[in-house]
């Protein structure tokens, strides 16, 4: 079993939370807008592999919330800085919903220092004629069940009363997520048009009956990434890597055996 270590680092003026564990090449993990407080089975069966990364985002968690923080391009500028300042290369890149979305952005400004690409239900762009979710609108109850196709995750989710200082954690996200994502709804209007930049193999991962980005999201990114593949997992909702662990990971590691 591998445990991950916690420290602080600061970047760019903002103090980040960052957790890490595991051994071999790094791999940088990009949390969606629920955070990332712990360290969860997904990421610890990652870190049998690699030298698994993952911070919280600026603005979430245990990380500050700097004054340069304005929309999702920030952050993932921020996030080129990041792999500079830890003398990152050739990083597998993992991201789940706006966690993808940063992910995208990077790979649209620069590659240099990233391996590969894993998108899990991204946000980021729009498709005319297929709606989202409206995450804003839903209270906890139905934020559970529809984050997940499996009625009984959604129960257990529900069943843990979260403590003063969780409730703290899920505001500040749920305030930040807001003014990254609110206008336009979890999307960049002109990130598509440059998607055809990224340079590095992708893989795409969605759940067959995703509430918040439909599962017709994957062929509109395959379409847009010239060197993408897809995965739709079935009997999945918005979040593969935690209801569908073990295929996720089979997913990525056949991924890795075609782009090596």
């Amino acid at each position: 079993m591998t445990d991950a270590t916690e420290s602080f680092h600061e970047i760019n003026g903002c103090r980040v939370r960052v957790m890490r564990g595991g051994k071999g090449e790094p791999l940088l993990f990009l949390h969606g807008a629920r955070g990332a407080t712990h360290w969860v089975p997904f990421m610890q069966k990652l870190a049998e592999r690699y030298d698994v990364i993952v911070p919280e985002h600026p603005g979430f968690g245990g990380s500050d919330t700097p004054a340069w923080l304005d929309n999702v391009s920030d952050l993932a500028y921020f996030y080129l800085d990041f792999l500079k300042h830890f003398g990152l290369d050739s990083v597998r890149v993992v991201g789940n919903s706006l966690g993808g979305w940063i992910a995208s952005e990077m790979a649209v400004r620069n590659t240099g220092a990233i391996r590969s690409v894993v998108l899990i239900a991204p946000a980021g762009i729009h498709v005319k004629g297929v709606q989202k979710g409206d995450i804003f609108m839903w209270n906890r109850e139905e934020t559970a069940y529809n984050l997940f196709y499996n009625p009984e995750l959604a129960k257990a989710a529900l069943a843990v009363e979260p403590t003063e200082a969780e409730i703290d954690t899920m505001l500040k996200n749920n305030l930040m997520t807001a003014k990254l994502t609110w206008q336009p709804r979890l999307y960049n209007p002109d990130l598509y048009k440059w998607m055809h930049r990224i340079d590095v193999p992708v893989q795409v991962i969605w759940g067959d009956h995703d509430k918040v980005i439909p599962a017709d999201y994957a062929a509109a990114f395959q379409a847009l990434i010239p060197e993408s593949r897809v995965k739709v997992i079935t009997n999945c909702g918005h979040l593969p890597h935690i209801e569908k662990a073990d295929e996720v990971l089979d997913t990525i590691a056949d991924f890795e055996e075609v782009t090596q």
